[in-house]
């Protein structure tokens, strides 16, 4: 982890309509929170079920969730970020939430990306699609592939690979179902005809904000919280695939654009990254074969620990350092201890 130059982090706020249109169809549909999504969590998740996902990873994590079969199974959607309660603070309940990034073979047409809200304490989970609103109070799919993603306070954070950082607020958690009686046409997305559809989905969560790079080059694959700061930091950095200078930047949650500070990993194929205490745990990737490394650097030393096959973003919650995993019949939220 060696400082480097910190400007090419640097973002400028770039909200537009979106908070205009985000609070217009939360007019127009209702709020609900995510204790009200969770208590109607419709799928349930399986306590270490998925297991070919661990690989030959010895010792095992101390905990792992696997995702209803139809999730395991298909080919369109693959997980990618992981936050928790604990990072946002603000939460009321033990919950995971996962984001998802829609991979369609042609011509199916493009959903964007979601997110997926777990509770930890029953298993039950439910998936909420992000969509982008515009102020007449129609919305759209966000084709990106939210390769990480944070949650601090109300405000949820997800990686815009090319572009940033894209903002979500959970107090415009939408329920479909307090604006109508079904939840719309499963082959569409917007309003039509006077209803609401989200390709199935019950529950939006619509842009409010967007934090853009003022110049290109930088690259937000992963992001996480670093409660152990004063103030809270927010952490995002680069997948390289064979070059090991990938970097990882944190700018202070007053988000005024310009990092805290900025590093040079030495490593490639980070996928996910997270400090806690002045000690940095790196998500190190191989192949879908393959386990993946938790390398960790503390005190100037680096150290590599075992890691499931397809390891993806970091969070920490309960004193344990918890990612996901993104490959079909292996996908899995799980735990490590620090």
């Amino acid at each position: 982890m060696v400082p480097t130059d910190k400007a090419p982090f640097t973002l400028r706020r770039a909200t537009g309509t979106l908070a205009e249109g985000a609070a217009k169809l939360a007019r127009d549909i209702g709020s609900t929170s995510v204790e009200a999504l969770l208590a109607q969590g419709n799928r349930k998740a399986t306590r270490r079920g998925a297991a070919a996902a661990l690989g030959k990873m010895n010792p095992k994590p101390v905990e792992w969730y696997a995702f209803d079969p139809k999730d395991e199974d298909t080919l369109d959607w693959y997980p990618q970020g992981l936050t928790c309660g604990e990072d946002s603070g603000q939460a009321g309940v033990p919950v995971f939430v996962a984001s998802w990034y829609f991979k369609p073979e042609p011509p199916v047409v493009e959903r964007g990306i979601r997110a997926t809200f777990l509770s930890p304490s029953t298993f039950k989970y439910q998936h909420a699609l992000f969509v982008e609103a515009t102020p007449d109070g129609d919305y759209k799919a966000i084709n990106i592939h939210a390769g990480g993603i944070a949650w601090h306070g109300d405000l949820i954070y997800v990686a815009d690979t090319s572009h940033g950082l894209r903002v979500f607020d959970t107090n415009h958690l939408l329920d479909i179902r307090t604006a109508q009686n079904d939840l719309g046409d499963p082959t569409l997305l917007g309003r039509h005809d006077g209803k609401f559809h989200a390709f199935g989905y019950r529950y939006l969560l619509p842009q409010v904000d967007s934090w853009q790079l003022a110049t290109k080059g930088a690259i937000f694959s992963f992001v996480s919280i670093d409660r152990s700061t004063t103030p809270h930091t927010l952490i995002s950095g680069e997948y390289l695939e064979t070059d090991p200078n990938g970097r990882v930047a944190r700018w202070d949650l007053d988000m005024t654009g310009v990092p805290r500070d900025c590093y040079v990993m030495g490593q490639k194929k980070i996928q996910g990254a997270v400090c806690s205490g002045g000690t940095w745990y790196l998500s190190q990737a191989a192949d879908s074969h393959t386990n993946g490394k938790l390398l960790v650097w503390k005190n100037g030393a680096l150290t590599a620990r075992p890691f499931p096959i397809g390891n993806e973003d970091l969070t920490v919650q309960g004193g344990r350092l918890w990612s996901v995993t993104e490959f079909r019949d292996m996908r899995i939220v799980y735990g490590v201890n620090l």
